[in-house]
């Protein structure tokens, strides 16, 4: 293979852009010409593709963000789109396309594949919903976002004696929620994989209250409900004031951890080297510390499975 194409689709996530370096660097390196194709499958649909070299990509790998920017794009969903995709990229002589992205990127890779054009996932997301992997980029940067704010307004929480709810991103996964609650200390955290019961958490609240406890936290993941919506139904079932927190983007910014860096130049070099080595259709990811790849077509047949263990242990520690 000697030029390959490079993209970052869906929400963005801290860490892209270090993805993007070590494909950009780690091709060069082998000899292969790299293309950023910009705006995602919407660029790719309208040939909005440039060559990359190692200046490109230098002074990214501690942004936020991706530096090949990022859209939404139904056309792509569909047969003509995705072969409009193929006809640019076949039209700017690359022969394999890295997909750095969450569930939905990977979806439009899989359909190339399937379409007989080589592609290789890299999972970039901070709601760490994609199979096949224990982290994806992202991940642990959005984490701590959420921890740091967790921690400031558990300060405000206690001066004022209030029961504050959180709201944190994720999709349908609780990842995000299940770590930072059990990371930030808080008494209840409602995840989208196991069905709360209110009149539990109510005595969770009450029983902290009589013992002398006068503030909570509380993480709602936004796959359960809004935490507006909960504070609602809190109060109906309490009559308890509560404040509401929706952290929103902010989770997705900021320079990338140490740990997101890593995590996406070992990924990133990976894609590339299943590329050079004539495999697409493949997905990489990290399991127990070690790289491996998978069918993206199975990777995305199985579900994505949260640590319920994690989430027993929670409830067992916010006693």
């Amino acid at each position: 293979m000697k030029r390959i194409g490079v993209l970052t689709s869906g929400g963005d996530s801290p860490g892209m852009n270090a993805a993007v370096r070590a494909v950009v660097r780690q091709a060069i390196y082998q000899g292969i010409e790299v293309y950023g194709v910009y705006q995602g499958y919407n660029g790719l649909i309208n040939g909005n593709i440039k060559k990359l070299e190692l200046g490109s990509v230098g002074d990214i790998i501690h942004r936020g963000g991706t530096m090949l920017y990022t859209a939404r794009c139904e056309e792509f969903k569909t047969k003509e789109g995705q072969q409009k995709g193929i006809e640019q990229l076949k039209k700017h002589g690359i022969e394999g396309l890295v997909v750095i992205g969450g569930d939905g990127s990977y979806r439009g890779a899989k359909a190339l594949t399937e379409l007989g054009y080589p592609c290789v996932g890299v999972p970039g997301t901070i709601d760490n919903d994609i199979p096949g992997t224990e982290y994806t980029i992202g991940f642990d940067t959005a984490l701590n976002t959420v921890i740091d704010a967790i921690d400031k307004i558990r300060d405000t929480a206690t001066s004022h004696e209030r029961t504050f709810i959180v709201e944190v991103m994720g999709r349908n996964a609780g990842d995000l929620a299940l770590w930072a609650g059990l990371a930030g200390g808080a008494e209840t955290i409602l995840i989208p994989e196991d069905n709360h019961d209110m009149e539990d958490i109510a005595s969770r609240l009450k029983k902290g209250q009589e013992r002398g406890k006068k503030h909570s936290i509380i993480i709602v993941a936004e796959g359960v409900m809004s935490g507006n919506e909960f504070a609602a139904k809190l109060k109906e079932a309490t009559n308890l004031e509560t404040r509401v927190s929706v952290l929103g983007h902010i989770q997705r910014g900021g320079s990338p951890t140490a740990s997101d860096r890593v995590l996406a130049s070992r990924l990133g070099s990976h894609a590339v080297d299943l590329l050079a080595e004539g495999r697409g259709g493949r997905a990489v990811g990290i399991e127990k510390n070690q790289l491996v790849d998978y069918d993206i077509i199975e990777a995305l047949a199985k579900e994505h499975v949260l640590d319920l263990n994690m989430y027993k242990l929670s409830k067992e520690l916010s006693i």
